[in-house]
């Protein structure tokens, strides 16, 4: 039996965006094999029908490619899905996302925030972030604690699957502002661009499926190495 849904947008809607968004930012590889269905209905807490609709929804917008006998693929030969996210790319084009976490904590929230309509506390994430194991960004990420306080040793390189395995939390809207700024005092030396740099800067507000803003981020990348790139239909 599913879980109450309480969000207007269908479940199957959801996790269908939510497996999109996985493709496009490179968490599941082009060519990969999905999970069984019966294994993705048990992960996303629903019926097996509800996963089928999501994976007809994906078919549809020529996301996936469902093999008889076989099982459902990401579409190698996909190269602009309707759930197109902003992300960076490397030079040479694409780059399998991966991160390492830097800190994890529960913080106070700061002013600067609180005036965009954040409450008291959240959860604050520093992170290294990789394509095909080359460093070239790090990540400051705010969770708002209206969200769900998480696991902090039980975080994904993909927060938004995070997000959904440990909160319930379903992201539905976000906006990029893109301007340069200083690499900040916390930055690793792995990142190759030192402290005080003016690297390329990205800032993300996201909201979740009941329209709360939830998140915050803020991206220092290297534009020597990569670029931001938005892919549109």
């Amino acid at each position: 039996m599913e879980e109450h849904h309480e969000s207007p947008v269908p479940r199957y809607q959801e996790i269908a965006k939510l497996i999109a968004l996985e493709i496009q930012d490179g968490t599941l590889d082009h060519g990969s094999r999905l999970q069984p269905e019966r294994d993705l209905a048990v992960q996303f807490g629903v019926s097996v029908g509800t996963i089928r609709k999501a994976l007809f929804n994906l078919e549809q917008e020529s996301l996936i490619k469902r093999v008889h006998g076989s099982g459902n693929y990401v579409n190698a030969d996909q190269r602009d899905p309707i759930y197109a996210m902003f992300r960076l790319e490397l030079k040479s084009g694409g780059g399998k996302p991966t991160a390492t976490i830097l800190d994890i904590s529960e913080e106070i929230t700061p002013q600067s925030l609180r005036t965009l309509g954040a409450s008291e506390g959240g959860t604050r994430i520093r992170r290294l972030r990789y394509l095909d194991n080359n460093p070239i960004g790090i990540e400051e990420i705010w969770l708002d604690q209206r969200a769900g306080r998480l696991d902090h040793n039980n975080v994904h390189d993909s927060l938004y699957a995070t997000y959904r395995e440990q909160l319930d939390l379903w992201v539905s809207r976000a906006v990029d502002r893109v301007n340069r700024k200083p690499v900040p005092e916390w930055s690793p030396t792995e990142f190759k661009l030192p402290i005080g740099t003016i690297a390329g800067f990205i800032e993300r507000q996201t909201w979740d499926q009941n329209d709360r803003g939830v998140e915050i981020s803020w991206t220092w990348f290297d534009p020597a190495q990569v670029n931001y790139v938005q892919h549109l239909r």
